[in-house]
């Protein structure tokens, strides 16, 4: 289960997600209804080399009372073990297989029966396509403009096999902002605005899925010392560390409502303002850098828990719930990248 730091801080996420566990129906902004949404959520990855089973990890989510699981692909072990469970999943379309979905309604069926159609217990509520497509430049050719087209012909094959209730999206990155402060300011980035974001907007819209991003205040923190308060980076700022909006006069009492914020700006400068939002990943590390640590983590995930429990929503959408998958269920080794990237595990 790793160290004692590691249980501690799995401790006090456990007290979170008790205090915000809920599965409810879900608003859409405008008071449209929208399908479903859900509790404080984990995310579910895999690249350790001492993970617990997948039987084991499932018998750990349902302790910690978790609202949802995301998992990064369409594992089949972790699928099997989520049979019957009840716990609402969104499952993952491989960032490499996108073109081959795109090119041909045959192949998002043949996915589609191979990977989900088998497994009628399973609760799964989303399937993702790809994970945070647009700040891999490497890909841009071959991949960004068939998003759309894939997640066109993943809907049709999930209606031919009687799962049209699946909502569909993508799991964007904030770099695919170029503007995000202050928020009204929110704008995305030139090369994708038009071609990209706005096809994409236009089919969550028509729809009703969600727009879905990884937000970290932990990175925005880290890199801004000097102007970000830790406080109120960990939703602890007093009133002396409140923004206000210079442009909609709104008051921001933490960076993560900020970040949503610029993203709704964002959204509304391409003329989709009312596209709900869902965070799919958001958390803070545990180790492996400058102000991560098990108090940091287990301050953020609990305060985060509490906020998204009592008061929903953000300044520009107040009362709104936004689904929320906390990252990550467990400290995954094999992580390529900087030091925090292995250490953001409730385990």
């Amino acid at each position: 289960m790793g160290a004692p730091s590691s249980f501690l801080c799995a401790l006090l996420v456990f007290a979170a997600f008790a205090c915000h566990f809920h599965v409810a129906h879900g608003r859409r902004h405008h008071s449209r209804s929208h399908g479903h949404a859900h509790g404080l959520g984990v995310n579910y990855g895999t690249l350790g080399d001492n993970l617990p089973t997948a039987a084991r990890s499932v018998k750990l989510l349902r302790s910690a009372k978790a609202g949802a699981v995301k998992i990064y692909d369409a594992n089949q072990g972790i699928l099997h073990a989520l049979a019957g469970t009840g716990i609402p999943v969104s499952v993952m379309v491989p960032n490499e297989i996108i073109p081959s979905v795109a090119a041909s309604r045959g192949n998002a069926r043949r996915w589609v029966a191979k990977n989900l159609y088998r497994h009628p217990r399973v609760k799964i509520i989303y399937l993702l396509v790809g994970n945070e497509l647009l700040s891999n430049q490497a890909i841009a050719g071959s991949t960004w403009g068939k998003i759309v087209p894939a997640m066109k012909n993943l809907r049709h094959a999930l209606r031919s096999y009687h799962l049209g209730h699946l909502k569909l999206g993508t799991p964007l990155a904030m770099g695919a902002l170029s503007a995000s402060y202050p928020p009204s300011a929110g704008e995305f980035r030139e090369d994708i605005a038009e071609s990209v974001m706005k096809p994409l907007l236009h089919f969550l819209s028509y729809t009703r899925s969600y727009f879905f991003i990884d937000v970290y205040p932990y990175f925005a923190w880290v890199g801004n010392q000097k102007d970000i308060p830790l406080d109120y980076a960990l939703f602890q700022g007093h009133t002396i560390n409140n923004v206000v909006d210079p442009g909609s006069g709104l008051i921001y009492t933490n960076l993560l409502d900020q970040m949503l914020d610029a993203t709704i700006a964002a959204m509304a400068k391409l003329g989709y303002p009312g596209v709900p939002l869902a965070i799919s990943e958001t958390g803070w590390p545990n180790g492996g850098g400058e102000g991560a640590n098990v108090a940091n983590a287990a301050t953020y995930n609990r305060h985060l828990a509490t906020r998204m429990s009592h008061t929903p929503g953000t300044p520009a959408r107040p009362d709104v719930k936004i689904p929320v998958f906390v990252f990550s269920l467990y400290n995954e080794d094999l992580k390529p990248g900087a030091g925090t990237e292995r250490h953001w595990g409730m385990f």
